[in-house]
């Protein structure tokens, strides 16, 4: 059975348009109510966790979901703006059947979504979503007065999750003497990422901190570096840290203002944790989106890679089954499977500004450490949804498999929630790259229609 609403993280689309309405969000509080109620334990009280970003619509959102899991007699905790990690962290802390999370993660204002994490701080897996998708199919209904749920604030939760980033770092260690810009993308990690870090010791300099419900991920952040670079580069820091609308994932920027993407942050981690022995079975997780020159970089070292399809929980699941404690993704989705249960982009920044501090290097000189291919993406908008892209043009793909042999990589894969799909090109040059992802999105358009939207 395929889901009809939960994508690859969540349930996400823009505000005003079903799902992401009031009615829906409503009913899918009671459903998700319903579905932990009935995996409780007999006469165990559900409580949760709700979080959410900067958008002026989480609002909205909160109180729809909070009155849905009241009439299904589950008790709501709210915890206001908080980077979803923070929230799985909490969940977890303080012993919640469950955390839900409102936010759009990169996307702009106008977006909106709902993540949920399981009592231990994970992802909820498929067939829980299924299963609140089968219970959405229900007329909702309500409980007696008696048992309906109660809603309480959670009043310090961002000094909590504070204190717990703090503590995962060294007690041997600080960030005296490093002078760092942290753009909060006007999201989530505004009011918790600057205490950390000047809490350790750095020198803060802090962009991206004033939201205001429509400026989240607007020309900064993450999704946005080039911002970070400038600021950087004007103010002499020895590096910058963005993070994205909800915190789960980052983008360092070195003096120089060169932008590190989370390929660059995995090899350095993976490579001083291999070399102090602290990466379990030698192996790291990463997506197909992954560049090339990682994987490379990793061969050398003889640390082993799992890839995955795209998205942070199919990560997860590979470094449970290997046991492995560090995975991630090149947009900067990077779990420490040691400190976290999910990606986390400021205890991301904080392993990586350790690093830096123990071994007395730049973040210029940590990221000779591999080299990028050079990387051609085209998306090619098809009259209809394609469901097997790959097998559509075998033949061509195979041909430039063979054309470029161990110095290049080619993924092709269809968006699963609309009619795009995207062909992505790694090879030893540019012109080659750009040449093969051409010619294999021509051949998708010759058997599916469409056109080419866009390329980078």
């Amino acid at each position: 059975m395929t889901k009809k609403y939960f994508g690859t993280d969540g349930i996400r689309g823009e505000v005003g348009v079903p799902p992401i309405v009031p009615d829906f969000m409503l009913r899918l509080g009671y459903a998700a109510g319903k579905v932990l109620i009935r995996h409780a334990k007999s006469n165990e009280r559900q409580r949760v966790l709700i979080g959410k970003d900067t958008r002026v619509s989480g609002y909205l959102l909160e109180a729809a979901l909070e009155s849905g899991f009241s009439a299904a007699g589950v008790d709501v905790t709210l915890c206001g703006p908080m980077p979803t990690p923070g929230v799985a962290y909490l969940t977890k802390a303080l012993r919640l059947s469950a955390g839900v999370v409102i936010s759009a993660s990169h996307n702009l204002y106008q977006d909106n979504g709902i993540k949920f994490f399981t009592a231990k701080g994970d992802k909820f897996s498929d067939s829980f979503e299924l299963e609140i998708e089968q219970e959405l199919e229900n007329a909702m209904g309500c409980v007696s007065s008696d048992k309906l749920g109660k809603a309480y604030r959670l009043d310090d939760a961002a000094g909590r999750y504070i204190e717990f980033c703090k503590s995962t770092f060294p007690a041997e260690h600080n960030l005296k003497g490093l002078k760092i810009v942290l753009d909060c993308a006007n999201g989530a990690a505004y009011h918790t990422a600057p205490p950390v870090f000047h809490e350790l010791g750095a020198e803060v300099i802090a962009i991206g901190v004033s939201p205001n419900g429509r400026n989240i991920n607007e020309q900064c952040g993450a999704t946005s570096p080039h911002a970070l670079a400038q600021h950087v580069i004007a103010t002499r820091a020895d590096l910058g840290i963005a993070f994205d609308g909800d915190g789960d994932r980052l983008m360092a920027v070195t003096a120089t203002g060169r932008v590190i993407d989370g390929d660059y942050l995995m090899a350095i981690a993976a490579l001083d944790l291999s070399s102090r022995g602290l990466l379990r079975n030698k192996g790291v997780a990463v997506t197909v989106m992954s560049n090339l020159g990682f994987h490379h970089a990793m061969r050398n070292h003889d640390v082993d890679v799992v890839v995955t399809p795209v998205g942070d929980r199919n990560v997860l699941v590979a470094l449970d089954e290997y046991d492995f404690v560090l995975g991630g993704e090149q947009s900067g989705h990077i779990v420490h499977r040691a400190h976290a249960t999910t990606g986390d982009g400021l205890l991301a920044a904080l392993v990586l500004c350790e690093y830096l501090v123990r071994s007395k290097e730049s973040l210029d000189e940590a990221a000779t450490i591999m080299e990028t291919y050079p990387q051609v993406l085209i998306n090619v908008r098809t009259e209809n949804r394609v469901h097997d892209p790959v097998a559509d043009i075998a033949s061509q793909i195979a041909a430039a498999e063979k054309e470029l042999g161990d110095e290049g990589r080619i993924l092709v894969r269809a968006s699963g929630t609309e009619p795009l799909v995207r062909v992505m090109v790694e090879a030893a040059n540019e012109s080659l790259a750009h040449s093969t992802a051409e010619a294999l999105a021509l051949a998708l358009i010759a058997v599916h229609g469409g056109s080419i939207e866009g390329k980078h």
